[in-house]
């Protein structure tokens, strides 16, 4: 086996992901899996085709012991034939033993290959992910839909196996009695027209029952997150009975999905019975008149019983199929979704800025504090998201007059941070969570915390920098998280920091201390905020004042108090929102 496992590692150790064309279907997503480990695949079909041919051998060593042996009372030719029945049985073993095994490191492979492959299109769509494919999606295509694709793959061992095998018994039948071969012949069209309807019924079933299966993760993804909340206000009760209620739906749609599965089972039992009981019937009337030997009789019997197995196979795999089309046809919705282009044509120049999105004639200038502000919030976020290319559109942003999507994405994440107050925080300790992808510097780290005012979060923790942080941070406040986050993006110190609301979750004398000290930290680098708030304007070197999306005008915080009144509206109902509080 040594040989043959390292002629397979050749290949079935690489990963490449899919191009354009093995996406264009569900059907070619799973030929790429195949492709991907041809070798494996190769050797699970040989082993298949040997263990279900070596099924048929039995009964013809079976008719030889009978018509030899006891017919002729030939007491040395009976022994003789059952050891080599012995001898054939072990053998059989051992090849089912290897299939299996071959078998289920295929699977393995196609479903750790999607996933990595999900994983590796979702990390390039980075941000732009959540507001394009639910959390729930994402989750059961990685939990469920690759689950269900890899076993689809089971058709290319046992399932070219299964085609074999019922060739080489058909031919064997018909060696003993054309009428017998026909009848077997005759059982693929009846199962092909009693079994198609159902595997369509599956794959249209399947289709809604996995839509909403996905949007019920999502909700239930929801609930516990805000688990703390829903306590608070109250209505924890009212949501679970709401997905209770949805649920109940779900499971109505699991019915009509369990449905013609569960006919598809039985036809695979219920159909080689109603075969083997045909065919030995119509061979114990030859063998009643002569036509056949009683040998014969007990090979044909045992021929017809081992096509139960490839029967099934064949009713199995196009069930798989048909399920692993509506699974595969999700996962390339998923990595079908568009990337920003990365056409590494340009560098970025040196410095950090200025940026410039022409869409809002927002121009960020180098080494200033600048604040966004918008009735809308949204406006804002939109510019930074254009800033920070989070999105799948093509953008006309420059930095230092250098389109930033001309330029390696890699590079550019190296330099700009978007700071977001949704972004995800693993679980870990402080120390990992606030170091992110770089190495860990416990000075460094302990200057970003600073930065970010949360000195009164890490000393709240058993264990400061070595405290573990839930998933989520879900043992977090709001305003704790906020802080969280907004040290992580200080501790990687780009050249360009864009941070959406990062103070709107604590209060004026944390959200004064907060800017302040991000002042001092990003002296001489670019740092932009989105914010309505008063104290934040204050502070900012320059404030750009939004309408529609459009830049409205542009200056320090007093000057558009006494320039304009659009903006010294918006500033007062922001005041006077505190103040409420």
């Amino acid at each position: 086996m040594a040989p043959i496992r390292a002629w397979l590692d050749k290949t079935t150790e690489t990963w490449t992901p899919p191009t354009t064309r093995d996406l264009a279907s569900p059907l070619r997503f799973l030929y790429w899996l195949t492709r991907s480990q041809s070798r494996r695949i190769a050797l699970g079909a040989v082993l298949g085709i040997c263990w279900t041919v070596g099924l048929t051998v039995p009964p013809w060593v079976l008719s030889r012991a009978v018509d030899e042996g006891l017919v002729a009372g030939n007491t040395g030719a009976l022994v003789g034939w059952a050891l080599v029945l012995l001898a054939v049985s072990v053998l059989n073993a051992l090849l089912g033993i290897a299939r299996h095994r071959t078998m289920t490191k295929i699977r393995m492979d196609a479903s750790f290959r999607s996933v990595r492959t999900t994983v590796w299109h979702t990390s390039r769509l980075g941000a732009s992910l959540s507001r394009r494919v639910s959390a729930g999606e994402v989750v059961t295509v990685g939990i469920s839909d690759v689950y269900t694709v890899a076993m689809a793959l089971t058709v290319t061992g046992p399932g070219v196996g299964a085609v074999v095998a019922y060739a080489v018994v058909a031919v064997v039948l018909f060696t003993i009695s054309p009428l017998l071969a026909a009848v077997v012949l005759a059982g693929v069209p009846l199962l092909a027209v009693t079994v198609g309807p159902f595997l369509q019924r599956i794959e249209r079933t399947g289709g809604e029952y996995r839509v909403h299966q996905g949007r019920l993760t999502t909700r239930l993804i929801d609930v516990l997150a805000g688990l703390r909340v829903l306590n608070g206000l109250g209505g924890k009760t009212f949501v679970a009975e709401r997905y209770d209620d949805q649920s109940q739906r779900l499971v109505g749609r699991g019915y009509r999905v369990a449905g013609p599965a569960s006919w598809v089972g039985a036809l695979s039992t219920g159909l080689p019975a109603l075969f083997l009981a045909a065919v030995v019937w119509l061979s114990a009337r030859m063998a009643a008149t002569g036509a056949i030997t009683i040998g014969d009789v007990v090979a044909v019997y045992g021929y017809v019983a081992v096509l139960v197995v490839p029967v099934s196979f064949f009713i199995e795999g196009g069930a798989d199929i048909a399920r692993a089309r509506v699974a595969g046809q999700r996962i390339i919705d998923l990595l079908n979704l568009p990337v920003a282009s990365d056409n590494d044509t340009a560098a970025l120049p040196t410095g950090s800025g200025p940026l410039v999105d022409p869409d809002s004639g927002v121009i960020v200038r180098p080494g200033l504090l600048t604040a966004l502000v918008a009735a809308n919030p949204a406006e804002a976020t939109t510019v930074v998201e254009r800033l920070g290319q989070l999105t799948s559109e093509d953008t006309d942003v420059t930095w230092a007059a250098v389109r930033i999507d001309e330029v390696p994405r890699e590079q550019f994440r190296q330099r700009l941070v978007v700071a977001d107050n949704d972004a995800e925080v693993f679980a870990g300790t402080v120390r990992d969570i606030v170091a992110g992808r770089m190495e860990p510097d416990d000075d460094r780290i302990r200057a970003a915390i600073h930065t970010a005012v949360a000195e009164d979060v890490v000393e709240a923790l058993p264990g400061g920098l070595d405290a573990v942080i839930a998933a989520g941070a879900s043992d977090l406040s709001g305003g704790q998280r906020q802080r969280i986050r907004l040290a992580r993006a200080v501790y990687s110190k780009p050249d360009v920091l864009l941070a959406i609301d990062p103070t709107s979750a604590v209060d004026a004398n944390t959200e004064s201390a907060m800017i302040d000290r991000i002042r001092e930290a990003r002296r001489d680098t670019t740092t932009v905020i989105t914010t309505s708030s008063p104290l934040v304007l204050d502070r900012a070197d320059e404030v750009i004042v939004l309408v529609d999306g459009k830049t409205s005008s542009a200056g320090t915080h007093a000057d558009l108090l006494r320039s304009d009144p659009y903006y010294r509206d918006l500033v007062t109902r922001a005041q006077d929102g505190l103040d409420d509080e």
